[in-house]
């Protein structure tokens, strides 16, 4: 059954958040907000948080330094990841990873079809991993974010969780640069 195991040490995660959108503000920013609270709560540190707007540019140039960052293990992101023609985080996020993580996106709306029913169908929640960095792209609703973190993130971002999680990988995520690709 998966659970905590105790007899592990709990290690803390460097997380960047991003919420992309053209009206939110730090201010007005519930949903960076709500997933700050949760991963400080959880005991991880904030990395970095930014604002950029609804632009695959805008995005990935974001992206792109976080990545680089040997100090920045996740990026979470909020917003951007519905249908209308402004929403583009996931495919900038595409264009960014190495390897998708596509049972996140199963998942996620697994869990948000519970609580919301077929309107998840609308939600396009992506997650991959890049030179070593998560990156997740999670819708722009407090809702989604708190069902994101507390369903699925706050479990695979704890080196405590078993049977498996991401951390426990990390060190691996970056073997293929070391050891060169396809061997």
């Amino acid at each position: 059954m998966p659970a905590i195991d105790d007899t592990r040490p709990f290690v803390p995660v460097n997380i960047a958040i991003l919420t992309v959108s053209d009206t939110r503000t730090l201010e007005t920013d519930k949903s960076g907000d709500t997933l700050v609270e949760r991963l400080r709560t959880a005991g991880h540190e904030l990395a970095d948080r930014d604002i950029v707007t609804d632009d695959v540019d805008a995005i990935v140039g974001r992206l792109d330094p976080w990545i680089q960052n040997d100090a920045i293990d996740a990026v979470i992101s909020t917003g951007g990841t519905g249908l209308t023609g402004r929403d583009v985080t996931p495919e900038a996020f595409l264009s960014v990873f190495e390897k998708e993580i596509e049972g996140f996106g199963e998942l996620f709306r697994w869990i948000s079809f519970q609580k919301i029913g077929t309107s998840t169908i609308q939600s396009r929640a992506v997650a991959g991993v890049t030179r070593g960095t998560y990156l997740f792209a999670l819708p722009g609703s407090t809702g989604a974010c708190r069902d994101a973190w507390d369903d699925i993130l706050v479990h695979q971002l704890d080196f405590r969780y078993r049977p498996c999680n991401f951390v426990e990988i990390m060190p691996r995520l970056r073997e293929h640069e070391l050891h060169g690709r396809g061997s």
